[in-house]
C-alpha cells in the first residue's frame, strides 16, 4: 500500500509536448496558389524582371507606380480576404501581382501586404518563383529588424544594403552602388526565403534591405534606387493620403541594442 505522505504526488500540469501526444495532429494547411485575373493566362510566366515588395517603403512606392496592370493575386488560404476593398489598397491584406512593360521588356511586381509566418515562407517562395513565374532577374525589397543587426543602430540612421545570389555577383550587379550586408548580421523571414529560392534555381537576384522600417527619408532613398537602377524608364507618382500618413514621419531619437549581439 502506497504511503500518501511520502509518495510524490502526480504532476498537476502536463508539459506542452505531453499534451500534444493526446491531441490529433493538425491538418496540413492548403498550399498557396496564384489566382490569375484572366482564366486563360499562361501557366508559367517568364518576365525579364520580378520586383518583390515586402518593406513598407517599397509597398508604398510600388502601389503608386503607374502605369501597371493587375494580372493576379497570390492567395494564402489562411489569410481571409474579407474586408479587402474592390480596388487595390494599401490597407488590404493581399499580395497583388502586376505587369508593367517599359520598352520591350516585361517587368512584374509582387506586393506582399500581409505578414507571413516562418513556417510558410518557403512554400510561398516556391509558389511564386519557379512554379508560376520564372524570371530572369529578381529584386526583393525588405527591411532590417533591429534584433538581427550586429551591434546597435539608431532610428536616426538611414541605410540601404544588399545580399546577392552567386550568379548576380558573377555578372554586373543591378544595384552596384550599394554596400553588402555586414557579416554577423541576420536576415530572416520571407525575404531570406525568396533569395534562397533564387539561389537554388540559379537566378540573378538581389535582396535590398533598408533601415529604418519606415519613414519619409528611407522612402526617398528607395525611390531613388527604383528610378536610377531598377526602373530607369518609369515614373513613380506618390500621392499623400491618410493611409500613407505614417510613411512621411520619422521616429524619435534613441538607440536600439541588438538582442543577438552586444
Amino acid at each position: 500500500m502506497e504511503d500518501v505522505l511520502t509518495e510524490l504526488p502526480p504532476p498537476s500540469r502536463f508539459f506542452l509536448e505531453d499534451l500534444n501526444n493526446f491531441a490529433p495532429p493538425a491538418p496540413p494547411l492548403p498550399s498557396p496558389f496564384i489566382l490569375h485575373s484572366t482564366p486563360n493566362s499562361k501557366t508559367v510566366i517568364r518576365p525579364s524582371l520580378l520586383i518583390i515588395a515586402i518593406s513598407t517603403p517599397s509597398l508604398h512606392l510600388l502601389h503608386h507606380l503607374s502605369p501597371k496592370t493587375l494580372i493576379g493575386t497570390l492567395i494564402l488560404p489562411e489569410i481571409p480576404s474579407s474586408g479587402n476593398s474592390v480596388n487595390p489598397s494599401l490597407k488590404d491584406k493581399s499580395c497583388n501581382l502586376y505587369a508593367i512593360s517599359p520598352g520591350s521588356e516585361s517587368i512584374f511586381l509582387a506586393n506582399f501586404q500581409y505578414s507571413v509566418s516562418s513556417e510558410r515562407t518557403h512554400s510561398i517562395a516556391k509558389t511564386l518563383i519557379g512554379e508560376n513565374i520564372i524570371p530572369q532577374r529578381v529584386v526583393i525589397f525588405d527591411s532590417v529588424q533591429s534584433r538581427n543587426f550586429r551591434g546597435r543602430i539608431s532610428t536616426d540612421d538611414t541605410f540601404v544594403m544588399k545580399l546577392e545570389t552567386s550568379r548576380e555577383r558573377k555578372g554586373v550587379p543591378l544595384l552596384k552602388s550599394l554596400s553588402y550586408f555586414p557579416s554577423g548580421s541576420v536576415v530572416e523571414g520571407l525575404g531570406a526565403a525568396l533569395l534562397g529560392r533564387c539561389q537554388m534555381m540559379n537566378i540573378k537576384a538581389t535582396l535590398c534591405v533598408t533601415w529604418p522600417e519606415s519613414g519619409g527619408l528611407v522612402t526617398s532613398v528607395v525611390r531613388d534606387l527604383l528610378l536610377k537602377y531598377v526602373l530607369p524608364n518609369m515614373e513613380v507618382s506618390i500621392e499623400a493620403d491618410d493611409e500613407d500618413e505614417g510613411l512621411r514621419f520619422g521616429f524619435k531619437n534613441h538607440y536600439l541594442d541588438s538582442e543577438l549581439y552586444t
